[in-house]
């Protein structure tokens, strides 16, 4: 008797990734309070029972979510540590959106974890404020690297400057916006290099 072979719907091996990307794609698309657990299983393709085998609550899922996107080098501040890129490009490279296939424009995925999960003392907060603060080392670093005086400082209002700006690209939905951030970064720098008036 000969069989057909079409198509079904991916499953078995790759759950685990199956979920976060389909994760990853509702919650840019809709936010991650909005998004349910059934809506993650049925995008990924994945029983309900394999999603709650791999992440036992949502919180889990959010998490693995931030933690997979912090790995993955596609956030702001995944260009700080690429060591092709010349420290001060690297500085300003902040200010462009991460390439992104689909829009609207989303801007910061930890800041938006953290105004969904407002609560400091929640893991999602932490690990988003977390990633923040490790934004703030990696840009220190850089500017203490091009010699800049008060390194801290610097890079606390560098940073704060590229946050503004992914925040107001993402609420006017211009991935352009950082344009205008990036200018008043150079000049900051400017200043700040040794030898500056």
């Amino acid at each position: 008797m000969a069989t057909t072979t079409t198509a079904p719907q991916q499953r078995g091996r790759g759950g685990r990734e199956r979920i976060l990307a389909a994760a990853a794609q509702l919650f840019a698309a809709q936010g991650i309070n909005a998004t349910g657990m059934e809506q993650v299983a049925d995008q990924a393709p994945v029983s309900k029972r394999t999603l709650y085998a791999h992440f036992r609550t949502k919180n889990d899922l959010v998490l693995a979510h931030l933690e997979s996107l912090a790995s993955s080098g596609a956030t702001l501040e995944g260009v700080l540590t690429r060591e092709d890129i010349p420290p001060r490009e690297r500085i300003l490279r902040l200010f462009d959106q991460p390439a992104v296939d689909t829009a609207p424009v989303r801007g910061c995925p930890f800041i938006d974890a953290a105004a969904e999960f407002p609560d400091p003392k929640s893991a999602v907060h932490s690990y988003a404020r977390e990633q923040k603060l490790r934004m703030v080392q990696l840009v220190t670093a850089l500017v203490t690297e091009l010699g800049c005086r008060e390194p801290a400082a610097l890079a606390e209002q560098l940073v704060t400057l590229a946050d503004g700006a992914a925040s107001r690209a993402m609420v006017l939905d211009d991935a352009d916006y950082g344009r205008y951030a990036r200018a008043a970064a150079e000049i900051l720098l400017e200043r700040a290099l040794p030898g500056a008036g």
